[in-house]
């Protein structure tokens, strides 16, 4: 059975990993970040940020005005992200068949890779009963407002919320391994079955030839190469566009790096007089779930941020910023993320260093302002003191880059999940989403990377 290199430990490289290993597949893992167990994960926004993330916990377009995050670990997203678990709707399909050429994009095909991804996780919607004081407040003003709303499915396991366990840990790494990332299920069980995994090796460039691939990179200051017949790049919308750009093959490839969307993001805190403890429990466990507001693009979320964070996402300093802090236990939050326009585009300059442009576009804003108004009026409905929008955009979900298509003009890779006329490199990642789904990606990201394991086995088989 022929040898695999996967550049990429997240949704999509766990994923690949443990259905080629399983396979008879002999496989390499390549993670430019750290191994982290359990106990490892560092326990504060500080070193989370600093050890979990590229850019020391944040990346920024040329014109700094949006900011990126981004994993760099063994895991990747799926460790520092909520583990949702939401599979896209015929809204989200329609739009890609239609922007991509290939029809069997949907629900009927995805069905059954969305079930097999399911088989091999621990997939919960939090309970009523576990709804904190800042859960509760969403869902009455949604109740009040007559909009709709469900409980959000996770990918988690024996969280111990009736022992106490706050959530908010996770943010920096699940301590009880408790969170399905990408490590806990996909790496385990292909380490299990003979792959090697090799951290903190950084890929630099790909050389592909009709016999194979050579990956040259770097690891921990020393030059490497390795071969193999087959890549697959899982390094996620940045990571794997970055490398083939830095491969040469933006020439062949004219829609390589175009296609960047991000699902803007912005946090609206409400105060209360009584305490709400925001950071306690489950701190997020509904959406809204509302023809009405997908139509207009939103998505509304009972999000909540640490101290450090909230120190970020708000302006002021001294006493303002001090002031709002003494005020953290009765703040109730509210996120508004919105279906951004895929008008981003990456680039690198002569070190192979990302340069990323991507900018809101008019009907961006006038969703953002759209959400942040709707939001303001939800939480006045429901007794709030005051409210204060955060206005500095962050992108969590980065997409984009490697388009999915069936013209060779307009997109990166083709529908088999091989980039055109480079049939020995293989993509699923989010790179290949062909614009903004306005749902969280994990769960299809999973989805697609099953089909695509598929393809490759099948086709060795053939």
């Amino acid at each position: 059975m022929e040898n695999i290199i996967i550049i990429g430990s997240g949704p999509s490289g766990g994923r690949f990993a443990a259905q080629l290993t399983r396979a008879g597949y002999s496989c390499t893992m390549l993670e430019a970040g750290r191994k982290f167990t359990s106990k490892e994960f560092p326990l504060s926004e500080l070193d989370g940020s600093a050890k979990l993330y590229w850019g020391g916990g944040i990346e920024l377009s040329t014109d700094a005005k949006l900011a990126f995050l981004r994993a760099k670990c063994v895991g990747g997203t799926s460790i520092v992200n909520q583990a949702l678990l939401d599979e896209f709707d015929d809204n989200a399909w329609d739009d890609w068949r239609d922007r991509s050429g290939i029809k069997d994009l949907g629900t009927s095909t995805y069905k059954p890779y969305y079930s097999k991804v399911a088989s091999d996780l621990s997939i919960q919607p939090i309970e009523d009963r576990y709804f904190n004081k800042n859960t509760k407040v969403f869902v009455d003003a949604f109740t009040k407002n007559g909009l709709g709303y469900s409980r959000l499915n996770r990918g988690q396991k024996d969280c111990a919320l009736d022992s106490g366990n706050d959530c908010m840990a996770c943010l920096c790494g699940c301590p009880r391994n408790s969170k399905q990332s990408s490590m806990v299920t996909g790496i385990t069980t292909a380490e299990s079955k003979g792959m090697t995994l090799k951290t903190e090796f950084e890929v630099t460039d790909l050389i592909h030839s009709n016999d194979g691939v050579t990956v040259r990179g770097i690891q921990r200051g020393q030059k490497r190469e390795l071969k193999a017949k087959r890549v697959v790049l899982a390094a996620g919308s940045f990571g794997s566009t970055q490398i083939m750009l830095r491969s040469g093959f933006k020439s062949q490839l004219p829609a390589l790096g175009k296609g960047i969307t991000a699902h803007p993001q912005f946090m609206t805190y409400a105060f209360y007089d009584s305490p709400i403890d925001a950071h306690k429990g489950a701190f997020q466990a509904v959406k809204s779930y509302d023809p009405a507001l997908r139509k207009r693009g939103l998505k509304l979320e009972n999000v909540f941020a640490a101290p450090i964070a909230t120190s970020m996402l708000f302006s002021g300093m001294g006493k303002e910023h001090l002031a709002r802090m003494k005020k953290y236990r009765y703040v109730a939050s509210m996120e508004v993320a919105i279906r951004d326009e895929n008008s981003g585009t990456l680039d690198v300059d002569k070190n192979g260093k990302l340069i990323i442009k991507k900018s809101m576009t008019d009907v961006d804003w006038a969703k953002v302002h759209d959400g942040l108004d709707l939001v303001k009026n939800l939480f006045h409905s429901v007794n709030a003191r005051e409210t204060e929008a955060c206005m500095q955009v962050f992108g969590l979900h980065l997409m984009g880059g490697c388009a999915l298509g069936s013209d060779p003009k307009t997109s990166v890779v083709d529908p088999e999940f091989k980039v055109h006329g480079l049939k020995n490199i293989t993509i699923a990642d989010s790179s290949v989403f062909p614009s903004a789904p306005g749902i969280n990606p994990s769960y299809t990201i999973m989805a697609l990377s099953e089909k695509a394991s598929e393809n490759i086995i099948k086709g060795g088989r053939s």
